[in-house]
């Protein structure tokens, strides 16, 4: 009879592939984990990971996505250097820059253990890009580098012409804000002066379900509170964001052709003390007597230029409950 065997979608040849094959720098933090958890699940992508660290207690969760077995490819790769770059990026389409130390408190010598590494890292990795002829480079941003500067009025909503102030960052010793804001500028330089491709996304404090059982320092934010062993708390108004619709706004970015550009990606503002509220609502048994003191407030910023892209985000609820449920899965609230 007939031959009814469906017949196998043909393999996508060149160019259209290699759309479809990504590169992830940084991919073992609560951040890229689940941009690669959300790559993997469209079904669509290759996945090209760099991590510092091939070991399975930095790989384990990544190995174990739904998808991996099938399009998940580990490079040890450290964005310092150069050649282990190049390499883990020839052949992708696309690729998000998210690789990024949060530093320590006080570093000793900040040029050398902050600053050198976010420019340099940057530098390496749209070099890389560049080179390989990379249709589009989503570079992971930061909040810090739109609003620590005071010369703004403090009821003004920051947009994406807002820049933190290098000088300000430097004399306060805000170390993580002008790295991300040295690091970004560069990226968006280098754009206009080779004509890559380049966006760029801010996010303020990223909460949401961990992929893996330690805490990264933005979770520690709300782990802290909630753990409740600090004599006070200052209560400051924190711009947040889900990681889970973080991830929807680097694929959004990667995948609208139209977007250009930097985008703010906040989801909502709350006071920790409302979050605290929030959380002994679903989870009364946290409910810890915190003694809340003043604190000054993250800038009101706005998101609307990510909207006008299509992204949506889920309700506070829901993030701080997701939350919250891994955390006490992992045993990070004991």
């Amino acid at each position: 009879g007939k031959n009814t065997r469906r017949k196998e979608k043909e393999p996508m040849e060149g160019e259209a592939s290699r759309t479809k094959t990504v590169c992830v720098t940084g991919a073992g933090g609560f951040v890229g984990s689940w941009l690669v958890k959300r790559l993997l699940s469209t079904g669509e992508y290759t996945v090209h990971v760099t991590v510092r660290d091939l070991g399975d207690r930095k790989t384990g969760h990544l190995r174990a996505l739904e998808g991996a077995g099938e399009r998940l490819r580990l490079f040890k790769a450290d964005v310092l250097d150069y050649a282990s770059v190049a390499y883990a990026v020839s052949g992708c389409g696309g690729v998000f820059h998210v690789a990024s130390s949060v530093p320590a408190d006080k570093p000793q010598n900040p040029e050398v253990e902050v600053l050198a590494p976010a420019v340099r890292g940057s530098q390496n990795v749209l070099k890389a890009c560049h080179q390989a002829k990379v249709g589009r480079v989503v570079v992971v941003s930061s909040a810090a580098a739109v609003a620590m500067n005071p010369g703004f009025p403090r009821d003004a909503v920051l947009d994406e012409d807002a820049w933190s102030d290098e000088d300000h960052c430097r004399t306060a010793g805000m170390w993580y804000a002008l790295s991300k804001t040295l690091a970004e500028r560069e990226a968006l330089a280098h754009a206009e002066k080779t004509g890559l491709d380049v966006v760029t996304v801010c996010p303020p404090l990223v909460l949401g379900p961990l992929l893996q059982r330690v805490a990264n320092t933005s979770s520690l934010v709300l782990i802290n509170l909630l753990k409740g062993d600090r004599d006070t708390v200052e209560d400051k108004a924190r711009n947040a964001v889900d990681v889970r619709d973080l991830a929807d706004a680097f694929v959004l970015a990667y995948e609208t052709p139209e977007a250009s550009g930097r985008y703010i990606c906040g989801a909502y503002r709350k006071k920790l003390s409302e979050m605290a509220g929030i959380v002994e609502s679903f989870c009364p048994d946290l409910a810890r007597p915190v003694k809340f003191v003043e604190g000054e407030d993250d800038r009101m910023m706005s998101s609307k230029k990510l909207q006008a892209l299509g992204w949506k985000f889920r309700a506070v609820e829901e993030c701080l409950r997701d939350s919250v449920e891994s955390y006490k899965a992992a045993g990070l609230l004991e």
